[in-house]
C-alpha cells in the first residue's frame, strides 16, 4: 500500500515536506481546534450534502479534514496531460455515436453496449452541439497505486459534483493558516467559475447574435446539491433560475426578470436528460421547460452537457475508453483504466462468480457508492446475494479488483493517521480545454474503509498541487 506522505523508512516524501513542517510546528491539540473552527464554518454557511432513504433529516455537513493532500508539479503534468486527452476522447466518442458510429462499426465497441443503453437518446442523432462539445464538464475520478501508477476508476461526463467542496476547502484553508500560501509555492484554484464561464461563452448556439446569456438551471433547494448550484451561479455572475423561470417562444429560451423577458442562449444545466422537456421525454416531469429540447436542436439554446452525454460514462462503456483514445487521437493513453470484467462476456462473468469474495462488485449505472460489494469486507450472506443478482441479470454489472488505494494523512482521534484517498478534477470543454490545477479529494474516514463517497462516511480535503 502506498502511502503519500512517508516513505517506506517513515522519511517524509518530497511533496510533503512543507506540510510536516506545518503539523509538528502547530501540534495536534492546535489542528484539533482548527479543525473544529473548520466545521463550524462549514455549517455556519451551510456547506451540506444530502442522504436520502435513510428517514431524518437527509441533510448532513460533509466531513472536512484539515491535512492537505499534495501533489509535485511533475506527478500534476502527468495526470493534467492524461486528463485533458480522455476528455478530448469521450467527446469525440460522442460525436461518433451520434453520427456515423465508426467505432461501433470498426468492432471495436459492440453496438448493443451503445444503442441499448438507457442514457443513449435517439432524439440527439445527427445532433450537432457548437463546437462538437457534448461533454462541457469532465470529472475523472483518479486513484494511486503506488510512486507513478495513477489509475482513472471512472468517468463523470453529465454534471460530476463536488467541486463547490475544492473551492471551499480552499477557503477555509486559507482563513485559518495564511502563512501556508503566502509562499506561493501551491498553485491557486480560485480560477475556476471564471473558468467555467469562459468555457460556458463559448459554446454559445449559432443563433447568439451578441454577447451570450448563461444560466444555471437548478431542480431548486430541495436538490442535494443545491448548495452547490448556488454557489457556482453567485461566484460566475450569472442567474440561477428553476424551471419555472424559463420558457420557450418563437424558437428561442427566454427567462422571466421583474424587467420582461430575457433571452438566454446557454443553460448550465444540473437536471437529468428525463426531466429536462416534458413534451419531449418525461411527460409529467414538473422540473423541465416544455420545448426546450427542440430549441436545443435548432440552434436557440446551448444545453450543457448535451442531452444523451452519460452513454459515455457508463460503467460497461469506461472498459474501452483506451480504446477511443487510440481509435479517435491516434494517440497512447496516458492514464490507464483499472482492470475490469464486464458481467455480460460469459469468460468474465465465470471469472466473476468464482472469485466474487475478492472483487468489487458496481452496478453499470450505478452512482454514489451505492449499489456495491467489496468483496474481502463483505459477509457470506451478501456475497450470495449479489452472486444471484449476477446470475439473473449479468448485463448490469461490472467488477474491478480490491485496489491498494494509496493513503494520505487525516487528523484523526489519535493524532495523524492513514486513510485511503481518491481525486476528481474538474476538466472545462470548450474551444480550449481548460484544467484548473486542483480538484477534489475524497477520503475514506473509516478505518480501513475503501469507500470514499460522503453518503457512504467518506470526507473532502483540499488538495494541494505544488508550483515548479
Amino acid at each position: 500500500m502506498y502511502n503519500e506522505m512517508f516513505a517506506d523508512d517513515r522519511s517524509i516524501r518530497g511533496p510533503y515536506d512543507k506540510v510536516s513542517e506545518w503539523i509538528n510546528a502547530s501540534g495536534v491539540d492546535l489542528l484539533k481546534l482548527r479543525q473544529s473552527e473548520a466545521e463550524a464554518i462549514f455549517r455556519k454557511i451551510g456547506i451540506t450534502f444530502a442522504v436520502y432513504g435513510e428517514g431524518g433529516d437527509p441533510e448532513r455537513l460533509i466531513p472536512f479534514d484539515l491535512i492537505p493532500r499534495v501533489f509535485g508539479a511533475a506527478e500534476w503534468r502527468k495526470m493534467s496531460r492524461g486528463i485533458k486527452q480522455r476528455s478530448r476522447a469521450l467527446n469525440a466518442f460522442l460525436y461518433d455515436v451520434y453520427h456515423r458510429g465508426e467505432i461501433m462499426r470498426a468492432g471495436i465497441i459492440p453496438e448493443e453496449l451503445v444503442y441499448q443503453n438507457e442514457a443513449f437518446l435517439p432524439d440527439m442523432v445527427g445532433v450537432d452541439p457548437p463546437g462538437r462539445v457534448y461533454s462541457h464538464i469532465v470529472g475523472v475520478d483518479i486513484v494511486r497505486t503506488d510512486a507513478d501508477r495513477f489509475q482513472v476508476l471512472e468517468d463523470n461526463c453529465r454534471t460530476p459534483s463536488g467541486v463547490s467542496y475544492m473551492l471551499e476547502n480552499r477557503e477555509i484553508m486559507m482563513r485559518m493558516f495564511p502563512q501556508l500560501f503566502q509562499a506561493g509555492i501551491v498553485e491557486g484554484v480560485e480560477n475556476y467559475p471564471s473558468m467555467l464561464k469562459k468555457t460556458l461563452e463559448e459554446v454559445a448556439p449559432i443563433k447568439c447574435d451578441d454577447d451570450p446569456t448563461v444560466v444555471l438551471l437548478t431542480p431548486g433547494s430541495l436538490n442535494s446539491a443545491y448548495y452547490e448550484h448556488s454557489f457556482l451561479a453567485d461566484l460566475m455572475g450569472i442567474e440561477l433560475v428553476e424551471p419555472q423561470d424559463l420558457f420557450v417562444e418563437n424558437g428561442l429560451c427566454w427567462m422571466r426578470t421583474t424587467r420582461g423577458p430575457q433571452r438566454v442562449d446557454v443553460i448550465y444545466r444540473r437536471i437529468d436528460d428525463t426531466y429536462i422537456d416534458p413534451l419531449a421525454f418525461k411527460a409529467d416531469s414538473l422540473l423541465g421547460v416544455p420545448g426546450i429540447f427542440d430549441v436545443y436542436r435548432s440552434g436557440g439554446v446551448t444545453l450543457c452537457s448535451a442531452p444523451g452525454a452519460g452513454v459515455a460514462d457508463d460503467k460497461a462503456i469506461y472498459v474501452f475508453v483506451p480504446d477511443m483514445i487510440k481509435f479517435y487521437l491516434g494517440e497512447k493513453p496516458i492514464l490507464e483504466n483499472v482492470q475490469t470484467w464486464r458481467c455480460a462476456q460469459p469468460d468474465d462473468c465465470k471469472y466473476v462468480l468464482d472469485n466474487l469474495k475478492d472483487l468489487v462488485i458496481k452496478r453499470v449505472h450505478g452512482s454514489g457508492g451505492y449499489g456495491m460489494l467489496i468483496g474481502p469486507h463483505a459477509a457470506k450472506k451478501e456475497i450470495d446475494a449479489f452472486r444471484a443478482k449476477i446470475k439473473a441479470n449479468p448485463n448490469e454489472f461490472i467488477a474491478q479488483p480490491t485496489l491498494d488505494l494509496s493513503t494520505a494523512p487525516i487528523l484523526g482521534n489519535e493524532g495523524i493517521e492513514e486513510r485511503h484517498v481518491d481525486f476528481r478534477p474538474y476538466c472545462l470543454v470548450g474551444k480550449e480545454i481548460r484544467l484548473t490545477p486542483g480538484g477534489l479529494t475524497r477520503v475514506a474516514l473509516k478505518k480501513g474503509s475503501l469507500v470514499v463517497n460522503s453518503s457512504q462516511g467518506g470526507g473532502v480535503k483540499d488538495t494541494w498541487i505544488l508550483a515548479e
